[in-house]
Parts: structure tokens; C-alpha cells; sequence
């Protein structure tokens, strides 16, 4: 796909008349860059690039819709197919054990999440994936977006990935998201004990003709599952999870204490420090001691 690709970027490119450093300079890039596409020998072109391409040559989205199946070629085999049963799905469910699933990642927390690839080859690879991933989520607001139903363990909201900065974000970005039509988010709490999804991800797609797959996936491993009475099994697991997850509205309350605990800014005091704060300048000026509501009690009088 991506031989195709560079193909059709230099007929493109000769049709209209210019050369490579020419197209290069329509799309940002340096003429090597486009070199590259052409001969297949350097990094994948960004969905970015392939847009600027598509627009520079007038491709009539032709580079665009190739771009996605180019992108899948950095994958295995079972990985392609499970990307390409997730754009067609109506409904995906899944248990994330520890990070935050794809669809609902900030930027931010998936340049984090993807860097720690020790395959990783560059930076530029890096953005591309970022790239890739955030292009996934636009799914999410178009007419036919799928039905989504995450459950996260305890883990993915105690685990800091980057800093404290990037975390908050991400857990502010599941606090909105899960205010959305069609989409839930679930905590799985430590207390909740062992259960049979703990070695990886799991993953359930329902598919537009009604037949649906399974996928598990560890820190290097991947696994499809499309016969139907193991999709079964695998659908039992997800229902046992979600039936002992708290209940959504209660697992919005854990994502916030998590936020506003372990990740709160530099310059934003927890509420017990901003009520220790509150007791000091009272007592400073004068005022009484905070009652357990936040109401004021008076200094008694010395009597006469």
C-alpha cells in the first residue's frame, strides 16, 4: 500500500507539472520528503501530509483514503483487521486494564502512551502514530459513531502517564466524555478483587450485519477472535466485569477524586489544605474557627 501510495503521488505530481521539490514547498515539506513517498524508503507519510498532498495535486481524496491502509502496514497482520472491524463497528465495548483506551486519549496522554514502544524507530514515527490515533476519534462525532461502553480498572487512574499535567487533562477529557450520548465510562475498583480479564485489554465489537469479534491484547501481543462461541466466552467475561464496575455515575466521582488528589496542579491546594488555608487567614483576622460545614463559629465573649 504504501509502494501504491508513492505511486500515485509521482503520477500525480508529473500530471501536474512539478517537481518534488516543487510539491514539497506546497505541502511544508522538504523535497526529500517527497522523494521518500515515492520510493517507499523513508517513514509513512502523516495523515496530515497526505491531506496537503491530496489538496496540492487535486486527488479528489484519493490520497486520503489511501492513507489509512498505508498507516495499517506498520501493524501485524491481526492488528490491521481488528483496526479495520473498529471502523466499521456500531457498537464497542471494552475493559482497559492499563491505560486509557485509544478513542477517548488526549494528545498528550497518547504521545506518552506511544513513546514507551521500545520499537520506536524516531520521532517523526512517533507523531505519526499520534497522528493516527487521533484521526481514529473523529469517528466519535460523526453521524454513524458507534455506541461505546469503557470500563477502566482502578489502575489506568492511579498510574501517572508524563506528568502530573498531562494526567489531569486526560481524566478532565473523561469526565466531559462521559457526559456524551452514547458513550459510558465505568471504574473497575482495586477492591473489587482478581477476575478473568486481568492478563490484558479486551475489546467486543458488534458489527453492522450482527455478527460481532472479540480482541485481547497485552504489552506485546494481540489476538483476534471471530469464531462465534469463543466470542461468546469473552462476551460473558466483559458482562461478569461490567456487573461488578461501580456504576457509572459513581465512577465519574472516582475519576474526579483521582484529578483533583493525585494529579491537581502545582498551584491548586487539595480542599483540605485550601480549608487549613481558609482557618489561618480567619484566625489572622480575627474571625472564628470553620464549623464542619464551612459555616463560622463565633469567639465567645470573655464574661464580665
Amino acid at each position: 500500500m504504501a509502494a501504491l501510495f508513492g505511486s500515485r503521488v509521482r503520477k500525480l505530481r508529473t500530471a501536474a507539472g512539478l517537481t518534488q521539490a516543487e510539491l514539497g514547498a506546497r505541502t511544508h515539506v522538504v523535497g526529500s520528503r517527497i522523494t521518500q513517498i515515492e520510493r517507499t524508503s523513508g517513514a509513512k507519510p502523516t495523515r496530515e501530509l497526505a491531506r496537503a498532498l491530496d489538496a496540492a495535486l487535486d486527488a479528489d481524496n484519493l490520497l486520503v483514503d489511501l492513507w489509512p491502509y498505508v498507516y495499517r502496514e506498520t501493524f501485524p497482520d491481526w492488528s490491521r483487521k481488528f483496526m479495520a472491524y473498529s471502523e466499521r463497528a456500531v457498537s464497542i465495548r471494552q475493559y482497559a486494564a492499563h491505560v486509557v483506551p485509544g478513542l477517548l486519549q488526549t494528545k498528550d496522554y497518547a504521545r506518552a502512551v506511544l513513546s514507551l514502544d521500545a520499537l520506536l524507530d524516531d520521532n517523526e514515527q512517533l507523531e505519526e502514530r499520534v497522528a493516527a490515533r487521533m484521526g481514529r476519534q473523529e469517528r466519535l462525532g460523526s453521524p454513524d459513531r458507534p455506541e461505546l461502553c469503557a470500563i477502566l480498572d482502578e489502575a489506568v487512574l492511579r498510574r501517572p502517564i508524563g506528568n502530573s499535567s498531562v494526567m489531569r487533562r486526560q481524566l478532565e477529557r473523561l469526565l466531559k466524555t462521559a457526559a456524551e450520548r452514547r458513550i459510558t465510562v465505568q471504574v473497575l475498583p482495586f477492591d473489587q478483587g482478581g477476575h478473568e480479564a486481568m492478563g490484558g485489554s479486551l475489546t467486543i465489537l458488534a458489527l453492522p450485519d450482527g455478527s460481532e469479534v472479540a480482541y485481547t491484547e497485552g504489552s506485546d501481543y494481540g489476538q483476534l477472535i471471530e469464531e462465534p462461541d469463543n466470542v461468546s466466552r469473552y462476551k460473558v467475561i466483559y458482562d461478569r466485569l461490567r456487573a461488578v464496575a461501580l456504576p457509572p455515575l459513581m465512577s465519574l466521582g472516582m475519576i474526579r477524586t483521582a484529578m483533583e488528589g493525585s494529579y491537581r496542579g502545582a498551584n491548586v491546594p487539595s480542599r483540605s489544605e485550601r480549608r487549613r488555608l481558609a482557618q489561618e487567614q480567619l484566625q489572622q483576622s480575627g474571625g472564628g474557627r470553620l464549623r464542619g460545614g464551612g459555616g463560622r463559629i463565633p469567639r465567645r465573649r470573655p464574661r464580665p
